[in-house]
């Protein structure tokens, strides 16, 4: 069984659209349950997820902000032995509970879906193309991520250090691991920063941080130049 996880800070816009899809693409009931994890949220994310009708158990928790810290407090209390890493503003494709499922029977204990961003600009399209490959510089955390909860206690869950590029330790955690899967069926996943700050900004930022991490810059140093630049 599959236990969705979704860290959430101020998701009000999101979360109740994102719980509706999931209702709607889930075909294969092998849905646990959707767990929410909530870091600190002022505006009306938690009411809104606790007022909400599915045909699958909703738990709200509440934890210190930070994704890495509130996924892995989702993991440790997560009933399915299949865990699904999701953002909460991104949609997986029908039938994705089935899809992860398969992978996991043909032996690949972790993966992610290929991803498409919702803007016409031609170079998140481009980013996006590439993650229809199963190379290490292709993924990220808006493709979502399912790793059986094994492998997951294994490698020790998300490095609470990290404020950002948590996904990022994990997936170089799992690569040196195991085999990888790449789902071709497409997640679509908002590109509300790139939006919001610039596309050349943003992407010229996230390789410095690439760059800064390469060069041994510690969990504090990525946080503050996130902070100061995005």
């Amino acid at each position: 069984m599959i236990s969705v996880v979704i860290p959430v800070l101020n998701e009000a816009e999101n979360i109740p659209k994102l719980l509706t899809h999931l209702s709607q693409n889930a075909i294969g009931k092998l849905l646990a349950e959707i767990i929410v994890v909530d870091g600190g949220s002022t505006d009306n994310t938690v009411p809104l997820i606790k007022n909400h009708s599915s045909p699958f158990p909703i738990k709200v928790l509440e934890s210190a902000k930070g994704r890495a810290k509130q996924m892995n407090l989702g993991a440790k209390n997560a009933q399915g032995n299949i865990l699904y890493f999701l953002h909460a503003d991104s949609f997986p494709p029908k039938g994705f509970d089935t899809l992860i499922a398969k992978e996991i029977a043909k032996g690949n204990p972790a993966g992610c879906f290929r991803m498409q961003f919702d803007s016409s600009h031609w170079w998140l399209k481009l980013v996006s193309w590439f993650t229809r490959f199963s190379w290490r510089a292709c993924r990220g955390g808006d493709q979502s991520l399912f790793i059986t909860k094994p492998l997951f206690q294994e490698i020790g869950g998300y490095d609470e250090s990290y404020i950002i590029y948590e996904d990022n330790i994990l997936l170089n955690e799992i690569y040196q691991r195991t085999s990888f899967a790449v789902i071709q069926e497409k997640i679509k996943s908002s590109a509300r920063l790139y939006e919001r700050k610039g596309v050349w900004k943003v992407q010229f930022h996230f390789l410095i941080i690439y760059f800064k991490k390469w060069r041994g810059a510690s969990p504090k140093e990525l946080f503050n130049y996130y902070k100061k630049y995005l």
